[in-house]
């Protein structure tokens, strides 16, 4: 009713501080249940897969999460920025978890190498949970991609962002952005990417998407505040070349503009480049936020794990389940990029699949 005649009450900021309100006063402590001798194996440390653990060890299961970083909370630790989402509040939640019993395995890459899914079957796991989000950067495919100065959403917002104790030398040192950067892209990744680049100092931050404010996914909130720090957003604008300077590093952006034609049977308006709409901008540091897909490395070394468009995991969205026997996902590596809340409520559910399917 409040928001028909003024702002809305901002709920979730108040669910939050009372959950951040309780855990600091009483403390959260996670029960787990009476030991059952199982084992499950989780692979990804994000919020699927702390979902699925949380559920797991209060069932009474030995849980083990595998992650190829060296630190749990997978995006939420080396993706979001801390004035997004404190890290503290994510050290609180895997203190919880391990006291409990749940065991983390840093620094290993499942399906590479050393040790794979069957791998894990054969070490005794009776359950694995695929947790491993969708966290490879998707190509921008024009002249210059790889140019200095050059930058993927992933490596900077980690770059900027993460615990420098958490991260191996080569990715510790913050990025030299200058006085001018360009984000490509406009949904939650690249907002988070331009409000970071302002705290870097940095005079302007520019978001170029190629169709208007309606079509950008992700929260709007956010987009507003960026917008009040000062970030520009550029619609129904397109780069098709990012273009070197005298010292080989990047200096301009060819772009150009879009037009959006009718919507299609799907409600899809598909952009067309307008002719001789060709202009140039200047930039420092160019950083593409254009989405992101799954690892393939996980499907292709899992026989009789079934994936669909973009390397999507196909699974049951109730229960988890896979093609593969035993093997459960759910999350990002399922829907594709989507909210935390997903991811965590898909990790549950395939938790209390596991526990049932154990049982």
């Amino acid at each position: 009713m409040v928001g028909r005649v003024s702002k809305p009450v901002l709920v979730g900021a108040l669910e939050s501080f009372a959950c951040e309100y309780q855990r600091k006063q009483i403390a959260v402590a996670i029960q787990p249940g009476a030991l059952t001798g199982r084992k499950v194996a989780i692979i990804g440390a994000g919020p699927s897969g702390l979902a699925c653990a949380d559920v797991l060890v209060r069932m009474g299961h030995w849980v083990t999460i595998y992650d190829t970083h060296s630190y749990p909370g997978g995006a939420l630790t080396y993706g979001f920025p801390n004035f997004k989402l404190p890290h503290s509040l994510i050290a609180e939640i895997w203190d919880s978890l391990k006291q409990a019993g749940v065991s983390f395995v840093g620094n290993t890459y499942v399906g590479k190498k050393k040790k794979t899914v069957n791998d894990l079957f054969a070490e005794g796991y009776e359950a694995v949970f695929l947790g491993v989000g969708s966290g490879i950067d998707a190509p921008l495919e024009i002249p210059g991609e790889n140019l200095p100065g050059v930058y993927k959403a992933t490596e900077f917002l980690i770059r900027t962002n993460a615990d420098k104790s958490h991260l191996p030398p080569r990715m510790r040192m913050i990025p030299e952005v200058g006085k001018k950067v360009v984000v490509i892209g406009g949904g939650d990744p690249a907002t988070d990417c331009a409000r970071t680049a302002l705290r870097l100092g940095v005079d302007e931050v520019t978001c170029l998407y190629r169709y208007t404010e309606r079509e950008i996914p992700g929260r709007a909130r956010d987009r507003m505040l960026a917008i009040e720090e000062g970030v520009k957003f550029e619609y129904l604008t397109q780069p098709i070349r990012l273009i070197p300077g005298p010292d080989g590093e990047l200096t301009w952006i060819e772009c150009v503009k879009i037009a959006l034609g009718e919507p299609d049977e799907e409600g899809q308006s598909h952009p067309a480049i307008i002719d001789g709409s060709n202009f140039i901008i200047d930039a420092d540091t160019a950083v593409v936020a254009m989405g992101y897909y799954p690892d393939p490395i996980i499907t292709a070394t899992t026989p009789g794990l079934k994936t669909q468009k973009w390397g999507l995991i196909v699974s049951d969205r109730e229960t988890g389940a896979t093609s593969r026997f035993g093997v459960f996902t759910g999350g990002d590596v399922v829907t594709g990029p989507d909210t935390v809340v997903t991811a965590m409520v898909a990790g549950r559910k395939a938790g209390y699949t596991i526990d049932a399917y154990l049982g």
